[in-house]
């Protein structure tokens, strides 16, 4: 046999150009094979081990003819004394032996030795010699091979370029429980005429055609209760020429379990996460249970109900287990179906009361706390009776396993979760109950803390509420609306507030505030403010110096020094008579003044003054500082309203809205309020819409509180106001009197003349006395009688004790006893000295 090197010697002797062509048809016809390297000699030797037969191939392994060898002692060539036999009982043997080659070196070889006799009888040995190294190296693969098939626990098959079966080995045959015998020269086709067995001769022909493995081809076990992954390969021979297909096979069906479990765990993990997260900022029971049921179905159930205890559901105080009595009064909540979904009457109403015995299921669940599992419909069934609403239920949906979950928190009882399943899903076991339990736990903490907010919140609001005015003053000239909204379900109650003030002479003063922070704390800081600005307000200052005192007191008012109030403030001063509106802010946004477009103009296309539409303005005030903010004075301004005009006052809730400036929500405050304006709406019906329009969704969980105060400012008619001015002599205190005679009996009021009289000959004299330039007289006729007297000069009057010889000095005292209230305001140009008389008196 030739050496690799031997065979292709004739190629290498071709002229240069022809090899590569050459190479590439010896290729096609006879490519190299794993056994030419192998080189094997035969000898054969007598009874007296002397060669009788030397061939080429020992001729090549040992450089030596034949014509030296044969008759030679087979000594001579081994280098050593020891006869080359085998064993005296062996007729055949194995051994390592070392020639000597004829140059001198050493030429290890296996020798295998066979007994023989010739035609006469004569005994030979005939012995092969074989260099060890290429041929160890092919026993050594072939070896691989066999000790591959026999102990992979991988199934093997091997099939030949028509997809026959060549060779496979027990693993396989345990894998597609068979044998050997009923594979062998056969294909899948033969093996398997079905869908799977189509396919997978399909692939193996791709794979034999294209070369293209196929690696980790996921099919069923042949007893489908498994899983198998397998994967293909071309099989070539040393030329690179297709001959078969390999094929392994793995049982991955435990790994398929393995990995299913670890999903199903994932996925319980994932549903709990999500549940959490969607119950975590909800604080309202019924959304609760709603979130719960649709986040369950249809991801760990069919079905999902809730049903609360009567008095839980209506916002009560839940029951201890112990406390519970023998019938129970459930009140369904919430459902959510993911497959069929249910008839009207396949479920009680949302509203209706389902009462049950403590022997039942649902009531040892709720006394117990212990969950039930009904794993069939059997079960199902016998643990429900045709009275029991679980039955009618399961029979019109045609559920087949449920579970009953108690819904608890801080030892009390708050109701039951009931997940169910219909046909085509799996029944619940063990890991379902345990995870279940563990939702129905987060539930039901997620329930109470609802139902405590809810209550806390409650009780929050109250007093809010308590702290805002319950009802408005009705003034002459003054037409007011309001409206308060708490922030929504998710928010605390913030510090927003709102009041309409009666100040002396007609005159009325409207606040709207808002302190920063929510809670109770903030409640708190509203109310006192509030109170501040009404007690402020009495003393009749102006918008800006009452601004500035509320400032002060706001140091009083912080629980902590460290810590002072930050409230912002708006603040207005609408006097009916003239028409004239003094406003400062303290941080806060500007009132909107909503008039006819161009007063005073004619409309489009020449209508008349009632034709003009109607414009909203923003104030342009001077900003302030919020309150609690030292070191920023505050500023007011003086505006003449026209008669019929809007003021609307409001919070930061009703225009603020995320991702939008500020501008964008005031500027629609005021296109909807001019809207309504041109309807002719009353204030309370502009808040109503207003309201309905930039906050209609009640529970959005953004949403901060708001208050929105609209009045509609109108001038008193002429014939109720007496204005006159006197100049600094001593006899106009009897025009004066004779003036406010006129005018009350004008008014029908002669009752108050006398009195009227001699208060205002009082103030005038006063006035006169010691005032340098004109006196005003101002009689104002609304919901009592009122008289103001003006002068330039600044300096309060005083009021002090009179002793029985003082021949002056009884001007106040007499004023402050004859009057229902009097007072002092000062004016841009002096002060004004005022009184009031009510009618009948």
């Amino acid at each position: 046999m030739k050496t690799s090197d031997e065979c292709w010697g004739s190629v290498r002797n071709d002229p240069p150009g022809a090899r590569g062509s050459l190479d590439a048809a010896a290729g096609h016809q006879a490519g190299p094979s794993r056994l030419d390297p192998i080189r094997v000699g035969t000898l054969v030797l007598d009874d007296r081990h002397h060669v009788v037969l030397w061939d080429p191939g020992a001729e090549a392994l040992t450089g030596r003819p034949a014509a030296e060898t044969l008759g030679r002692p087979v000594t001579d060539l081994t280098g050593e004394h020891r006869p080359l036999l085998a064993p005296a009982d062996a007729g055949s043997w194995r051994e390592t032996v070392t020639l000597t080659h004829r140059d001198g070196r050493p030429v290890p070889l296996d020798v295998r030795g066979t007994r023989a006799a010739d035609a006469d009888g004569t005994p030979l040995l005939v012995v092969l010699l074989v260099e060890p190294g290429p041929l160890r190296a092919v026993e050594q693969d072939l070896a691989t091979l066999d000790g591959l098939f026999t102990s992979s626990p991988l199934g093997i098959a091997v099939f030949d370029d028509s997809l026959r079966y060549l060779r496979v080995n027990d693993a396989l045959c345990r894998l597609q429980d068979t044998t050997a015998e009923a594979l062998i020269g056969r294909t899948v086709l033969d093996v398997s005429p079905t869908a799977a067995g189509r396919e997978v001769h399909r692939l193996q022909q791709e794979v034999l055609r294209s070369g293209r493995a196929v690696t980790d081809l996921i099919t069923a076990a042949p007893d489908g209760r498994g899983a198998h992954s397998v994967s293909f390969g071309r099989l070539t021979d040393a030329a690179g020429r297709p001959v078969g297909v390999t094929c392994t096979v793995m049982d991955i069906s435990e790994r398929r379990n393995a990995l299913a479990k670890v999903e199903r765990a994932r996925q319980r993990l994932a549903l709990l996460n999500d549940i959490g997260t969607a119950l975590g900022d909800l604080l309202d029971v019924h959304r609760i249970c709603e979130v719960l049921a649709h986040a369950l179905v249809p991801r760990f159930g069919d079905y999902a109900g809730i049903a609360l205890i009567g008095q839980v559901a209506r916002g009560g105080e839940p029951p201890r287990a112990e406390d519970l009595t023998d019938v129970l009064v459930l009140s369904p909540v919430a459902f959510a179906a993911g497959r069929r979904p249910p008839e009207d009457d396949d479920l009680p109403p949302a509203d209706a009361e389902i009462r049950f015995g403590a022997d039942t299921v649902f009531g040892t669940v709720l006394t117990s706390g212990t969950p039930h599992l009904a794993r069939t419909r059997a079960d199902l069934m016998a643990d429900t009776d045709r009275d029991d609403p679980r039955w009618h239920t399961a029979t019109a949906l045609d559920i087949h396993s449920m579970l009953t979950l108690p819904l608890r928190a801080r030892g009390r009882v708050l109701g039951v979760l009931v997940i169910s399943q219909g046909p085509g899903r799996r029944a619940f076991e063990e890991e379902d109950l345990a995870l279940a339990m563990e939702l129905a736990a987060r539930a039901g903490f997620s329930l109470d803390n609802a139902r405590l907010y809810a209550r806390e919140r409650e009780g929050a609001v109250m007093l809010q509420r308590s702290l805002l005015p319950q009802t408005l003053p009705e003034l002459p000239g003054i037409e007011t609306g309001h409206r308060y909204v708490p922030g929504s379900i998710g928010a605390e109650i913030g510090g927003d507030w709102f009041d309409v003030i009666p100040l002396a002479g007609g005159r009325v003063a409207f606040v709207i505030g808002d302190v920063t922070g929510h809670g109770m704390r903030a409640a708190a800081t509203m109310g006192q403010l509030r109170t501040a600005v009404r007690t402020l307000a009495w003393l009749d200052l102006a918008p800006a110096e009452l601004l500035h005192r509320v400032n002060d007191l706001g140091r009083h008012i912080a629980q902590n020094p460290g810590s002072p109030v930050l409230a912002t403030c708006a603040y207005a001063v609408y006097d009916p008579a003239t028409g004239v509106c003094t406003l400062a802010k303290a941080g806060h946004l500007p009132p909107i003044l909503v008039r006819r477009a161009g007063e005073g103009d004619p409309g489009p296309g020449g209508a008349g003054p009632d034709r003009r539409p109607w414009a909203a303005h923003p104030l342009d005030l001077p900003s302030g500082a919020p309150l609690g903010v030292d070191g920023v004075p505050f500023e007011e301004r003086r505006l003449t309203i026209p008669d019929g005009s809007l003021l609307a006052l409001y919070t930061d809730g009703l225009v603020e809205s995320r991702g939008e400036d500020l501008s964008a929500g005031i500027t629609r405050l005021g296109d909807l309020l001019a809207g309504a304006a041109g309807r002719a709406e009353s204030p309370v019906r502009i808040c109503e819409d207003v309201i309905g329009t930039l906050r209609p969704d009640s529970q959005d969980a953004e949403s901060d509180d708001l208050a929105l105060l609209v009045a509609r400012l109108s001038r008193l008619p002429e014939d109720r106001v007496l204005r006159r001015t006197f100049p600094a002599e001593r006899h106009v205190v009897r025009r004066a009197r004779q003036a406010v005679r006129e005018a009350l009996r004008a008014w029908d009021l002669t009752a108050l003349s006398d009195t009227a009289e001699l208060l205002v000959s009082e103030l005038v004299t006063n006035a006169v006395r010691h005032a340098r330039g004109p006196v005003g007289l101002r009689v104002v006729r609304g919901g009592s009688l009122l008289v103001e007297v003006t002068d330039p000069l600044p300096d309060p009057p005083r009021k002090r004790p009179v002793r029985l010889d003082d021949e002056g000095g009884r001007g106040l005292p007499l004023v402050a006893q004859e009057s229902r209230r009097w007072g002092t305001r000062y004016e841009p140009g002096g002060k004004t000295v005022w009184f009031e008389l009510g009618y009948g008196e």
